[in-house]
C-alpha cells in the first residue's frame, strides 16, 4: 500500500478491538472517519475498540435509533453516528449535523452513504470486508490529517 492507504487482516473480534485501540492512538482531534461495510461486518465493534483506546470505559452500542451518541472523553469529544435508518440526508440538517463536525471532535460515521451530500468529506475511510472467517480492513486517507494517521499506523 502507499502513504495514503493501509490494509490489515483481522482474524476475530478481539483483533478488531485491538486494531481499534491501536488506531485510536494515531488519531487527532477534528477527524471525520467513515466506516463502510455490509451489515454485521463489525463497524460498531471497531468503533468500540477506538473508543476504548481513547479511554472510554462504558458500554458502546450502535446509535441506530438515536443517529448519534456523544462520548465525552478526557481532552476530547467523540461522536459516533449510525445513519443506517436515516430516511434522507436532509434529516441531518434538522438535527444540526454540521455542529458536530467542528474541527475539535472526532466523528465516527457508520453508513455514511445515507448522509451523502450533507456530510463533510472524510479524513479517513475504513472499509471492512468479510475475508474467510475474519475481516479485511482497508483504511484510505483523504486529507493531510488522514495521511498522518495512516503514517502512524
Amino acid at each position: 500500500m502507499n502513504d495514503s492507504s493501509y490494509q490489515i487482516q483481522l482474524d476475530d473480534e478481539p483483533a478488531q478491538l485491538a486494531f481499534g485501540a491501536r488506531l485510536a492512538k494515531a488519531l487527532s482531534p477534528g477527524l471525520t472517519i467513515f466506516l463502510r461495510g455490509d451489515l454485521g461486518v463489525g463497524k460498531t465493534t471497531l468503533c468500540r475498540g477506538i473508543l476504548n483506546g481513547l479511554g472510554h470505559q462504558g458500554n458502546v452500542k450502535s446509535p441506530t435509533y438515536t443517529l448519534v451518541e456523544p462520548y465525552e472523553l478526557v481532552g476530547q469529544t467523540v461522536y459516533h453516528f449510525d445513519l443506517y435508518r436515516l430516511g434522507e440526508p436532509t434529516e441531518l440538517e434538522y438535527m444540526g449535523c454540521r455542529d458536530y463536525f467542528d474541527g475539535d471532535s472526532v466523528c465516527l460515521v457508520e453508513w455514511p452513504e445515507q448522509g451523502e451530500g450533507v456530510l463533510p468529506q472524510p479524513d479517513l475511510e475504513l472499509e471492512i470486508q468479510v475475508d474467510g472467517r475474519g475481516r479485511r480492513l482497508v483504511c484510505r486517507a483523504n486529507s493531510e490529517a488522514g495521511r498522518a494517521v495512516v503514517s502512524r499506523l
